[in-house]
């Protein structure tokens, strides 16, 4: 039995609308960036609020190794680590999208998006072995592709070019393996 991906939902829906410029939308991202360091002194980032809210699910479950814990430990010097202002960015930027989707009329049945050789079930189980890869990955490097690349490199830190670049050079040898799911 063969699967065929499901037609995507995405421009083709009916009064759907196309997807914004992109360069309006680096623009926006600048503006946003710039806000986020006059407002709040620090940059924007992605990473810290799943690992917050991981460390707050486990701290419901065993309070006294998670409060010692070199790593998380001081998130709680202040109260509950859900508190951090990256995750109140973090529920905003799921809520714009949700809500850019809706006014796009992006939204509608569910669905797995996937190129044309792919099993859903092997889409999802890449996708989150490769979010559990990136997430420890960015845990790693103190910072995700966000902190990273945006903050740190509008700052110009070094090893943020330096990631930018690596990521980059990565994403251009990987392309070649992965190209063929998606034609």
């Amino acid at each position: 039995m063969t699967t065929t991906a499901p037609a995507p939902l995405q421009p083709d829906a009916p009064g759907a609308q196309r997807y914004a410029n992109p360069y309006l939308a680096g623009a926006a991202l600048g503006v946003t960036l710039l806000l986020s360091y006059v407002t709040l002194g620090a940059g924007l980032g992605a990473s810290a609020a799943p690992a917050r809210v991981a460390t707050a699910a486990l701290h419901a479950i065993a309070p006294a190794p998670m409060e010692n814990n070199g790593y998380v430990g001081g998130w709680f010097s202040e109260g509950s680590p859900l508190t951090h202002y990256l995750v109140f960015m973090t529920l905003g930027t799921l809520l714009g999208g949700l809500l850019s989707a809706k006014l796009a009329r992006r939204v509608g049945r569910w669905s797995v998006e996937r190129g044309p050789t792919a099993t859903s079930r092997n889409r999802l189980v890449l996708a989150v072995a490769g979010g559990l890869l990136v997430g420890f990955a960015s845990r790693l490097a103190a910072g995700c592709t966000s902190g990273q690349a945006l903050s740190g490199g509008a700052l110009l830190f070094t090893g943020s070019w330096a990631f930018m670049a690596a990521m980059f050079l990565g994403a251009f040898l990987v392309a070649p393996l992965v190209r063929k799911e998606w034609h």
